[in-house]
């Protein structure tokens, strides 16, 4: 019975993925009732209450040694991705019998100024692990290093293998959810030289499939070892991940939340802001002195890799589809031809300089003789004119 429900959703999922839009990753899902509170209203605070309060983050920052960010679907509505419980939201409609508009497909989604952020911050070592309960994949598009983020609900664009657990990162969304089989198989290569040919299953939970223990443990982790903890676009509704800010709190660090709806820990924050996710990050990398970066690339950059570690399934190695580095290579063919379009320029630059130089030079040489020889033509007349006048002379 079960397999044959999974069956069914299977079938509702690749029937709605035509647009491959994060409504479509919610219609795949399982039927659940308990989807938690939706539609709360959004509340926003004072242009001058905001900046104080955003300059009290940047003060916790500076104070933290061990930041973790919870990242919810509000980080990615900007990217014309609609969240679930917001007034707007996916969940929220559904009960009303009504779908979202959405204009913008998983693949052809961008990083928002928030997930750009989160890359600043990290690179400038002021945050060190990422939470994320997001399946759309814009954090390791974003050029967020993989080995620190857990994705707790999955990727849309990754496959794992159910036999060594190593994770393919692909360009287009995988066509199974539920923890599936995909049809594709593991060309990992062992030590040993031989291939692993294990089965590869999407990444993406249903409502009540299990949290992968190594996402899980290593999440927890840093909770419980952070001094900050700050929650961005996330009604922390969800456990466990809504629960793991309270682990932090144990330990005597502090929680953010920035949402623009009520939260359950909305009380234990040490700081609430009621505001957009991108107006928060876009100040706080200000005050911090932190440069956002633009976004440039849509292959995933994977700064350091899960491989030096005994235990390979905490630690899975993450494999790059070929289309993903086919892109990397296009890049990195344009900019060695520019590259070679700049050294050419600088070669006929420089050709043309000695061209130049040399016809000075040339024409300094052709001065020269043209003023020796008028110095010997002269000193040729004044001679003739003095033997004339010795023969004159003579006559005399």
């Amino acid at each position: 019975m079960k397999e044959s429900i999974i069956e069914i959703v299977h079938l509702l999922f690749t029937a709605a993925i035509v647009n491959e839009m994060s409504v479509n990753y919610a219609e795949g899902l399982s039927p659940y009732e308990h989807k938690g509170k939706c539609g709360m209203p959004e509340k926003f605070d004072d242009a001058d209450v905001l900046k104080e309060k955003i300059q009290q983050l940047a003060n916790y920052f500076r104070e933290s040694k061990h930041v973790v960010c919870i990242t919810g679907a509000g980080i990615s509505t900007s990217a014309g991705i609609p969240d679930f419980r917001g007034p707007k939201g996916v969940w929220t409609l559904e009960k009303q019998g009504q779908k979202p508009i959405v204009d913008v497909t998983f693949e052809k989604a961008k990083p928002t100024l928030t997930h750009l952020a989160l890359v600043a911050l990290e690179r400038k070592n002021y945050l060190k692990f990422v939470i994320s309960q997001n399946v759309d994949g814009l954090h390791l598009r974003s050029g967020f290093p993989c080995n620190r983020i857990s994705e707790l609900h999955g990727n849309m664009f990754v496959e794992e293998c159910e036999r060594c657990h190593s994770k393919y990162v692909k360009n287009t969304i995988v066509k199974t959810m539920a923890l599936q089989l995909t049809g594709d198989i593991c060309s990992l290569k062992k030590p040993t030289g031989r291939f692993c040919r294990g089965k590869l299953r999407d990444t993406i939970l249903d409502w009540e499939d299990n949290l992968s223990e190594s996402a899980l443990e290593i999440s927890e982790k840093n909770c419980k070892i952070a001094d900050l903890c700050l929650c961005l676009g996330t009604s922390l509704q969800i456990i466990p991940c809504g629960n793991m800010p309270m682990k932090t709190k144990k330990n005597k660090g502090k929680i953010i939340i920035v949402n623009l709806q009520p939260t359950k820990h909305d009380k234990n924050a040490d700081l609430l802001i009621n505001a957009y996710v991108d107006d928060v990050m876009k100040g706080l990398c200000e005050e911090l002195g932190v440069e956002i970066q633009s976004f440039k690339r849509y292959y995933i950059k994977l700064e350091s890799i899960w491989t030096d570690n005994k235990d390979s399934k905490k630690f899975p190695s993450i494999v790059v589809d070929e289309s993903l580095q086919e892109n990397k290579e296009i890049e990195e063919e344009q900019q060695e031809e520019e590259q070679t379009n700049e050294t050419v320029k600088e070669e006929l630059n420089e050709d043309l300089k000695r061209k130049i130089i040399s016809e000075e030079k040339t024409d300094d040489l052709d001065i020269k003789q043209v003023k020796k020889e008028n110095i010997k033509e002269e000193a040729e007349v004044n001679e003739e004119g003095n033997v004339k006048e010795e023969k004159a002379d003579e006559k005399k």
